[in-house]
């Protein structure tokens, strides 16, 4: 084999190369060392956006839990819809419960992804904890999800599956809530948890009466929106009179574990 003398030998541009990749591999290390994270992602993140800006069809959406102050409603429902979504490969997850919940939750920790598919459209879901520049900075720490999917359902995406993720976790929180008790004695509020297995299908009760309870329940729950509208409270009394035994308590907790309705109860008398 023939060599030009006006081109570098193999063993010259492979050692050249070989200390070309040791000065970039130094350059990183010491960015990695001085330059702050977020301000790397930053760099990256516009890097990326003017690369790929024409070529990429995905759009990632960011929802935090920060609304003008206020919760974020679409970020509490897909915490809780997330839940039950959660990959046995996951590695690294939270837990928690509270006092109104049955049984222990999981939920995603930093950097964990589910993947979820709504009318054959694949998306994709992501966890990220940014605890700004200083370590223990806990002012600066936001969580927010991402959620990532072609661009070309964007509509979909937001006028269907969204709502879905909404009206999928409420009832996932009301499978999960524990019914309270609350009870005025001695102008004190005590507040129990619910377990009493009466319902109207066991209480001793007239089937007249017991129907016309469970449609007025029926339409009490129905009417919420309108309640909202008018701007009353969304409320509702029952009256209930008789000596000790003949079933007040029962039919309170029928009525609460027919709908899972959080009842109020006033006792008057002794």
């Amino acid at each position: 084999m023939f060599f030009s003398k006006d081109l570098p030998s193999p063993t010259s541009f492979f050692t050249a190369y070989a200390s070309m990749a040791g000065y970039i591999m130094m350059i990183r290390s010491m960015a990695h060392q001085l330059i702050p994270g977020t301000v790397q992602d930053l760099i990256y993140s516009s890097l990326h956006s003017l690369l790929f800006r024409s070529t990429s069809t995905t759009l990632t959406l960011t929802i935090d839990d920060d609304n003008m102050g206020m919760h974020n409603e679409i970020y509490q429902a897909a915490q809780t819809y997330l839940s039950t979504k959660i990959s046995p490969d996951a590695v690294r997850l939270r837990i928690s419960k509270g006092h109104k919940d049955k049984h222990v939750n999981l939920y995603l920790s930093d950097g964990e992804t589910v993947n979820d598919v709504y009318q054959n459209v694949e998306l994709k879901w992501r966890f990220v904890t940014d605890r700004g520049d200083k370590k223990g900075d806990d002012d600066r720490r936001s969580e927010y999800f991402e959620l990532s999917f072609d661009k070309k359902h964007k509509d979909l995406i937001l006028n269907s599956y969204i709502p879905h993720v909404e009206s999928k976790a409420k009832e996932i929180r009301d499978e999960r809530r524990i019914l309270m008790l609350h009870s005025l004695n001695s102008l004190r509020w005590e507040s129990v948890i619910l377990e009493h297995p009466s319902t109207f299908k066991t209480i001793a009760m007239e089937d007249e009466l017991k129907r016309d309870v469970m449609e007025d329940l029926d339409r009490f729950i129905r009417r919420k929106d309108y309640y909202k509208k008018v701007g009353k409270a969304w409320k509702r009394g029952y009256l209930l009179y008789g000596p000790p035994g003949t079933g007040k308590s029962s039919l309170v907790a029928a009525m609460a574990n027919y709908k899972g309705i959080m009842m109020y109860s006033y006792i008057l008398g002794t």
